[in-house]
């Protein structure tokens, strides 16, 4: 029973909140604000080991689109809802924009930095070395980053977006779906639990999905309303707890299983999932935001941006664009992690600079550029695998370099 006590603890936190909802318990905004992220934390868990179960059926491109996409259902839960009450309350606009920008920046400050630093703890390596196996996400983030650059010029989310953005997504999971299936590594519950015969393996599985999603809609909605009453009572700026209280609370598990995926000597795999999570964010999550707002007011009106969103739009575009130079050559480097790292946590303490912010993101990636043009040859292939449905092969000048899993040359 140890290998699956994760799993009973993951459900332990959704209870308590679960069992005073349906009871119709109304408390402190602080107190739902707590009680509702708990219960969202743990239903990403179960979700995310769920999601690993699933790796048995499908390929391992497919595998990781849907870990990351499940890893990440609290932050569309909780965004979505935001922008569904935009379209009976204006005021909830910019939340809408906050909480979607944060978990983007989040995820790329963050997250992959966190996947390098902790393969250089493991390994001493300075360089992590991507496979073609990480290419094909590289290219749908950077097919999205390219048409994102528009956004801000419009000040609006609108429904055009919508249609471009998760046609984005359609064409990569139509692309990861067609790579060959791997047999997977399973960690933790979800390989305690895949040693139960197949029938009750697949059962167990959609049990798990129905109850994590079940715990995530009966806690989206008390939780954001919750961040809002908390900023309120305590005098926070409520845009700075929307924008990343409330991402960093419901990716948490995302973080965790990419490096423990680095831990386990499995870098390449934790950078996958993270770019895959950025790639389900920058496509499908803002999507969704103006389909909300539209069905919501009843109208095909876009989801507006005041001056500060379509700034924090912009220094998301920015940032997105720098990572994906910095990844051009399929190497991942300590220094860039930690580059990236620093820029992120300065922007949590300089918010009134977040222009500048934006600057330097675009300097640093035209100034890699000019001084390496050849990176954006090497965005070619991954682009050109999203459409064709083929393996991304080898970026140009790294032939007979492929990735290990452990990321080493």
């Amino acid at each position: 029973m140890r290998p699956l006590a994760p799993l009973f603890l993951a459900v332990g936190a959704t209870l308590p909140w679960l069992s005073l909802r349906l009871s119709g318990f109304h408390g402190t905004p602080m107190a739902e604000a707590a009680l509702a992220g708990m219960a969202i934390l743990g239903a990403a868990f179960i979700l995310s080991w769920a999601a690993e179960l699933a790796r048995l059926e499908i390929s391992a491109h497919l595998a990781v689109a849907v870990l990351a996409f499940i890893a990440v259902l609290p932050e569309y839960a909780v965004d979505i809802y935001f922008a569904w009450q935009a379209g009976q309350d204006p005021a909830y606009a910019h939340y809408a924009v906050a909480n979607m920008t944060g978990a983007n920046r989040l995820l790329i400050g963050l997250g992959w930095s966190a996947v390098v630093l902790t393969f250089w703890w493991r390994s001493r390596r300075r360089v992590l070395a991507l496979g073609k196996h990480d290419r094909l996400e590289l290219g749908a983030l950077a097919l999205a980053t390219v048409y994102a650059i528009v956004i801000p010029s419009k000040a609006n989310l609108s429904l055009l977006d919508t249609v471009v953005l998760i046609a984005v997504f359609l064409i990569y999971i139509r692309a990861a779906a067609a790579q060959a299936v791997e047999e997977p590594e399973l960690l933790g519950p979800a390989a305690a639990l895949s040693e139960l015969p197949v029938n009750w393996r697949r059962l167990t599985t959609v049990g798990m999905f129905v109850f994590a999603a079940v715990a995530i809609l009966l806690s989206a909605e008390p939780f954001a309303e919750g961040l809002v009453g908390t900023g309120k009572l305590l005098g926070i700026d409520e845009f700075f707890l929307v924008q990343w209280l409330a991402p960093l609370a419901s990716e948490a598990p995302e973080f965790i299983v990419a490096i423990l995926f680095a831990v386990q000597g499995r870098a390449n795999l934790g950078i996958r999932t993270m770019i895959s999570s950025k790639v389900n964010q920058w496509t499908l999550l803002i999507g969704m935001l103006p389909l909300a707002y539209a069905i919501s007011s009843g109208g095909l009106q876009p989801l507006p941006m005041d001056a500060r969103q379509v700034g924090e739009v912009a220094l998301t575009v920015a940032q997105s664009a720098f990572a994906i130079v910095v990844l051009a050559r399929f190497t991942f480097s300590v220094w860039s992690a930690a580059a990236l790292a620093v820029l992120f946590i300065s922007q949590l303490f300089l918010p009134s600079l977040h222009g500048l912010f934006t600057g330097i993101y675009a300097a640093l990636s035209l100034g890699i550029i000019l001084a390496d043009p050849r990176r954006l040859v090497t965005l070619g292939p991954s682009m050109a695998a999203l459409f064709s449905g083929k393996e991304p092969g080898g970026a140009p000048g790294d032939e007979g370099r492929g990735g290990r899993e452990d990321g080493t040359a």
